[in-house]
């Protein structure tokens, strides 16, 4: 089983591939992921990485693809993998093609998770963490607000800057600018699925497993 996970910031996508991760038995590789193992393995990819990394710059497409092909091809993805937060370009797409064609894939799904723009706005400007033990709360949910203390350690609760409304936004126009000729690359190969990220974690998750299962 190959996925590719898309979907705005806030749609709960990195929860629901952890979550199918376990089900599956298969790694959820994110870029921050990849990038981490990279540099921890001491790769000649990693300490490229790291480089430029500590300098504040971007990695390059090149660097990005040679680390995914270290992750997709060895021995913990030999059953399949959860990629989620690369491709985020169309180029970054038109590689990895050429990467799964190097490699033989050919048998894997885009999950598509699609919520309201409001709705993310709601949930990333209403979160809250705690710089001390790294818990994240909804401020709606639970109650809280940022500088109460948390809940779990007595930490002061902060709002991340990159989840004020006013960033949310503009991430969401970065995201929708570039992930739209990125969701018509992969359905025109028919390969994109469209989940609803609406609704409790759990009610999504029973939806996604539905969405990837294999023909018995």
């Amino acid at each position: 089983m190959r996925l590719l996970f898309f979907g705005p910031p806030g749609v709960g996508k990195g929860t629901q591939a952890k979550l199918l991760s376990g089900i599956l038995g298969i790694p959820h590789i994110s870029t921050g992921d990849m990038l981490r193992n990279a540099v921890a393995k001491g790769t000649e990819l990693g300490r490229k990485a790291k480089s430029i990394m500590d300098s504040g710059g971007l990695v390059r497409d090149d660097l990005m693809v040679g680390i995914v092909r270290d992750e997709i091809s060895g021995a913990g993805a030999r059953d399949g993998f959860i990629l989620d937060g690369f491709p985020r370009t169309l180029a970054q797409a038109k590689t990895l093609t050429a990467l799964f064609d190097d490699l033989g894939i050919d048998d894997f799904k885009v999950i598509n998770f699609v919520v309201d723009d409001e709705e993310v706005v709601r949930r990333l400007s209403s979160r809250l963490v705690c710089p001390q033990d790294g818990a994240i709360f909804n401020g709606l949910m639970d109650g809280l607000s940022a500088g109460q203390r948390c809940p779990r350690c007595g930490g002061t609760l902060m709002q991340r800057e990159d989840d004020r409304e006013e960033t949310v936004r503009k991430r969401l126009h970065v995201y929708h600018n570039t992930t739209k000729p990125l969701i018509e690359y992969y359905q025109d190969a028919g390969v994109v699925v469209r989940l609803n990220g609406v609704g409790r974690i759990e009610d999504v998750l029973v939806e996604l497993k539905q969405l990837v299962k294999e023909p018995e």
